[in-house]
């Protein structure tokens, strides 16, 4: 194929990219979005394989083979529990892969001649920072996620010199690589900082604020991505990972804005918990009150509006099919059913969001948190499933909780409040939940798949 014919097909993959990307903004659009951003990378990687500039296949098709079974093995075991993981080591891997590209492009500049010198020079280090950065990143938040790595440095002092230090020192590695490009060992050591910056980037990031962490990684990887596509002079690589990065950065300022974070503290991995809050005992002593799934469905037997509000450990308990069950059973009996879906419930964004579309929940019973919260008061019953900080009213109460600020679901101002969970352990954020304390407020303890099933179940009797 000629440079022009193949730049041609490259423009058609970006503009499926584009109508991809617009699609993915409407639950009901988003599998023809989908589809059509993966058919404008197909476009584009057969594209490149017919470019007179690879010479042979061999590699390609066993790369493919081999890169194809494992995505197929994971995507036929990971649990949806999982996808937060798995969608960190992606990130972290296409990182990797442009460090390593941009490595390639050094041991051998001859074969990019079309690519100005000094281009290929500079794309090379920003790809080899960023990449590096991002697949050390992604392994720490991969591996928090996983529950492996419960490490978190106490000192944020020492944090900030270590992080300017190791900056300072890939930018002089970076700019010593542009000047001297034949002196590989600066380029590997530039990939050797930069994965330590990774990691302590990442290591002192909580739990709460690892949705996050996620947009971010993700955009890291996108931009890594668009530094390769300039080292190749690869037009549909260039325009594939801006478009990440530049959407990876919107989605992490609207989740930052969800938590009512800073892009800059994101950005120089300083999120965590600050303040000293209330212990569990002063919060929850002898105010909480336990309730039957029997006692429960009398409530639910009368309520006219039901507001869900799912969280990480409906997640965990597979329980959105039981609660979809419980849901249409509601109906069938004359109440509304919503849903309240906080930007951030889950450990990455819109996992919620997939959950209940995977049972078949309708999305217009899908409401965001700034289109529910209105309906909280005049709602007979919130029903909370394994949801905890993104229900929290000391977000809005306590100016020294280390979640302040953050726009919370106002279940509290339900006449009644239900709480699925198995105990009164704390959320990410590690702070305990006046709400389980309120007068409205009834506690469901148990598996939150077995706690709904008895709830139908007593309903059915009723």
């Amino acid at each position: 194929m000629g440079t022009q014919l193949i730049n041609i097909v490259y423009l058609i993959a970006s503009i499926c990219f584009i109508l991809g990307l617009k699609g993915l903004t409407s639950p009901r659009t988003a599998p023809q979005g989908n589809l059509l951003g993966a058919s404008g990378m197909l476009l584009a990687v057969l594209a490149t394989l017919l470019d007179q500039h690879i010479l042979t296949y061999q590699l390609i098709i066993v790369g493919l083979v081999v890169g194809g079974a494992i995505g197929a093995y994971l995507a036929l075991t990971v649990q949806m529990t999982a996808m937060p993981q798995m969608v960190a080591a992606f990130n972290g891997f296409g990182g990797g892969a442009s460090a390593l590209v941009a490595a390639t492009a050094l041991i051998a500049p001859g074969d990019l001649t079309s690519v100005p010198p000094i281009q290929l020079y500079v794309a090379s280090t920003a790809s080899g920072l960023i990449g590096a950065a991002t697949f050390t990143g992604s392994m720490v938040a991969w591996a928090k996620l996983q529950g492996t790595l419960l490490w978190q440095p106490k000192s944020d002092v020492l944090q900030k010199i270590i992080n300017g230090g190791l900056f300072s020192l890939c930018l002089l590695l970076a700019a010593f690589v542009v000047v001297n490009p034949t002196g590989l060992w600066a380029y590997w050591l530039l990939v050797a900082a930069a994965a330590v910056l990774g990691v302590m980037l990442t290591v002192p990031i909580g739990g709460a604020d690892m949705p996050v962490v996620i947009a971010l990684l993700n955009s890291y990887s996108g931009l890594a991505a668009a530094a390769t596509g300039f080292v190749l002079g690869n037009n549909v690589l260039i325009i594939s990972g801006s478009l990440v990065g530049a959407s990876g950065i919107i989605l992490t300022n609207i989740m930052c804005k969800a938590m009512n974070r800073s892009l800059v503290h994101v950005l120089f991995g300083t999120l965590g918990p600050t303040a000293e809050t209330a212990t569990a005992d002063e919060v929850y002593g002898g105010k909480v009150k336990s309730a039957s799934p029997e006692e429960a469905a009398m409530i639910f037997d009368t309520a006219r509006l039901v507001i869900i509000v799912p969280g990480y450990g409906m997640a965990v308990a597979q329980a959105q099919h039981a609660v979809r069950d419980l849901a249409n059973l509601l109906e069938q009996r004359g109440a509304e059913v919503r849903y309240a879906i906080h930007p951030v419930a889950g450990r990455m964004p819109g996992h919620m969001n997939v959950l209940l579309a995977e049972a078949d929940v309708p999305y217009e019973q899908l409401y965001a948190l700034e289109q529910i919260n209105d309906s909280f008061p005049e709602a007979d019953v919130a029903l909370v499933i394994g949801a905890n900080d993104v229900v929290n009213p000391t977000a809005r109460e306590d100016s020294s909780s280390p979640i302040y600020g953050m726009p919370i679901l106002d279940v509290d101002k339900a006449r009644t409040v239900m709480i699925i969970k198995r105990s009164l352990s704390p959320g990410f954020a590690g702070i305990p939940n006046p709400l389980f304390a309120a007068p409205n407020a009834l506690m469901l303890f148990g598996d939150g798949k077995d706690m709904v099933r008895e709830l139908i179940a007593a309903l059915k009797e009723q």
